[in-house]
């Protein structure tokens, strides 16, 4: 079990974050920038937190109050980098060798060879021992990179937006074969990512960090359904917002789209926006409660679907459009200047604290 418990100074904002993360691929979500990255290195040991601990299947790799600061190779960490760092004058054999660290003990030829044949039949690498990483596909340098981390045994793996080198079809190749790599691992994995479809396929829980500041742990199913913060939402996809002031405990008054709705859910304390994702978004024949009269702003073809941009009656604000996603058959019904109704069901609306 990796426990996180850091805080530092940084020029843009101050990092601090506070998560744990089981035998799990658990992930830290959030916009470039954010403070994600650093927190890895701070773990890894690369960074120096100011404060906090880090313990790890309960050995203290820092602590701040206590000046325990462990050097990386003393962690038992493996750190997967986004540009994978493989020596591009050694084969793929020797990549991997130079990874083996076993606790100061020398390992015989044999011994090496043995480690190194079974990760690589593992990951898929047999017969590509004599090539070198420019020979090689991004995702064969990939599974070369994780390979060098798991020869050393590491208790814990750290991910840092492992697929962003990739193309587009060779990241989902990729993506699958490391996440059958990671379940077999069976220890604590950490994915730093800012792709919401990467974390809800591969994670079970996810940590969102904004600004430095990292929000609760939850579930990946909550974070989709249920957001609390505004931060949260935004980062999951939720495309539409809108500023509110509650009327009664079920019923908002969304000042940005100049509309009185009903909720589901309670009105939190705190909560000052409303969202609501845009495939939920239904245009209906005619006005009704919790329906928006809009005027067509804009129609996007996108490659495979369509979307259609709604000025609301409550102005021309940042948040004042709403944005439906539909098929593109839809669009062909449409033009701009046309007055149509928006429908949001009181259980789709999401109330949020900024």
């Amino acid at each position: 079990m990796l426990e996180v418990n850091i805080k530092k100074r940084l020029d843009a904002f101050d990092l601090d974050v506070a998560f744990t993360v089981e035998n799990e691929m658990m992930a830290l979500l959030g916009a470039s920038g954010c403070g994600k990255s650093m927190t890895l290195k701070c773990i890894a040991g690369i960074e120096r937190p100011d404060a906090g601990r880090i313990v790890l299947n309960g050995r203290v790799l820092f602590d701040g109050e206590k000046k325990i600061d462990l050097p990386p190779q003393q962690r038992r960490i493996g750190y997967l980098f986004q540009q994978y760092a493989l020596f591009p004058n050694m084969t793929v054999y020797d990549n991997i060798a130079c990874g083996i660290r076993r606790d100061g003990k020398k390992l015989s030829k044999s011994q090496k060879d043995a480690i190194i044949k079974d990760v690589m039949e593992k990951l898929h690498l047999t017969g590509l021992e004599k090539q070198y990483p420019s020979r090689i596909s991004g995702g064969q340098q990939q599974r070369v990179a994780l390979a060098r981390i798991l020869v050393n045994e590491p208790e814990v793996i750290l991910l840092d937006e492992p697929f962003s080198a990739l193309d587009e079809y060779l990241r989902w190749q990729v993506e699958l074969e490391i996440a059958e790599t990671l379940r077999q691992f069976g220890k604590p994995a950490l994915f730093v990512s800012h792709s919401r479809d990467e974390v809800y396929r591969l994670c079970r829980n996810v940590c969102v960090v904004n600004q430095g500041k990292g929000a609760a742990k939850v579930s990946v199913s909550e974070l989709f359904s249920v957001p609390d913060t505004l931060a949260a939402c935004l980062i999951s996809g939720c495309k539409n917002f809108s500023r509110f002031t509650a009327t009664d405990s079920h019923t908002v008054n969304a000042l940005d789209w100049g509309v009185t709705l009903k909720t589901d859910a309670p009105v939190p304390d705190g909560a000052t926006v409303l969202g609501v994702r845009s495939h939920y978004v239904q245009l209906v024949d005619g006005p009704g409660e919790n329906v928006i009269a809009c005027q067509v702003s804009q129609l996007v073809e996108d490659v495979f679907s369509g979307i259609v941009l709604l000025a609301t009656p409550g102005g021309s604000g940042g948040y004042s459009r709403i944005r439906i996603d539909t098929d593109k058959s839809r669009l062909a019904q449409l033009t701009p200047g046309q007055t149509v109704y928006a429908y949001i069901a009181p259980s789709d609306i999401m109330l949020l604290q900024e």
